[in-house]
C-alpha cells in the first residue's frame, strides 16, 4: 500500500509541475481530469491505508543470553579436585574414607590410618598456613575477648550476658593465614579432573 502510495504522489507532482509547460491543446483538455484523478486517488490510499500501531509501553526486550556454561569447571572448582588428589596421592585419603573400614581390625585401621595422618599432613603444610586460634592447652580456663570473631569461637554450655567470657578450653581450634592451591591443566574445558585415575595392569 505504501508503495502504491509514493507512486502516485510522485506522478501527481508530476503531472503539477507539467501544467507549467505550455502543451498541446488536446492534452491540455485531459490534463486537468487526469490531475483530479490522482488527487482522489492519492487522497483514498491514505485513508485505506492502515493506522501505525506505536509500541506498547513495558519492558525492553533483551537480547537472548547464552545458556551458562558448566560452573567455573576450569577454576575453583577444578583447584580443589585437584588438591583431593594431592590428598590422595600422598595420603591415600580417598580410598581411606570412601572404603568399608568394618571388616578390617583395629590394627589395620590404625596402621592405615599412620599413613593417611603423614601423607595428608604433609599436603596440608604444603598448602596452607595453620595454626591454632588459641594456644594454650586444652582443659585451661581462658578468657572469650569483646572483639572475638564469630568465626573463631564457639560458645558451648550456659551463655548468659556479653563478651568477654570466661571459660574452660575444649578445642584450640584452627586458621589459616596462607592458601595457595595448586593450578590445575584441564585435559577437557567442560568436565572436572579425575581425583585418582583408575590403574589397570594390562597382560
Amino acid at each position: 500500500m505504501r508503495v502504491f502510495l509514493i507512486i502516485a504522489v510522485l506522478i501527481l507532482v508530476a503531472m503539477s509541475g507539467a501544467a507549467l509547460v505550455p502543451l498541446a491543446e488536446p492534452i491540455r483538455l485531459y490534463q486537468l481530469e487526469a490531475t483530479l484523478a490522482l488527487a482522489v486517488l492519492v487522497l483514498i490510499l491514505v485513508v485505506l491505508q492502515p493506522p501505525q500501531k506505536a509500541p506498547l509501553p513495558g519492558p525492553v526486550a533483551k537480547a537472548a543470553s547464552p545458556l551458562p556454561a558448566r560452573p567455573d569447571a576450569g577454576g575453583a572448582d577444578a583447584k580443589i579436585v585437584h588438591f583431593l588428589a594431592m590428598l590422595q596421592d600422598k595420603g591415600r585419603l580417598i580410598d581411606f574414607l570412601m572404603d568399608d573400614i568394618n571388616p578390617y581390625n583395629d590394627a589395620q585401621v590404625g596402621a592405615a590410618a599412620r599413613v593417611v595422618h603423614t601423607g595428608c599432613k604433609a599436603v596440608l603444610e604444603e598448602h596452607f598456613g595453620i595454626s591454632p586460634v588459641r594456644t594454650e592447652p586444652e582443659g585451661s580456663t581462658v578468657q572469650v575477648p569483646i572483639d572475638y570473631s564469630a568465626d573463631e569461637y564457639r560458645l558451648v554450655g550456659r551463655i548468659t550476658g556479653s563478651a568477654p567470657f570466661s571459660g574452660v578450653l575444649v578445642h584450640r581450634g584452627w586458621k589459616t593465614d596462607m592458601v595457595k592451591l595448586p593450578q590445575s591443566l584441564l585435559d577437557a574445558p567442560d568436565r572436572l579432573p579425575a581425583i585418582a585415575p583408575a590403574e589397570v595392569e594390562v597382560k
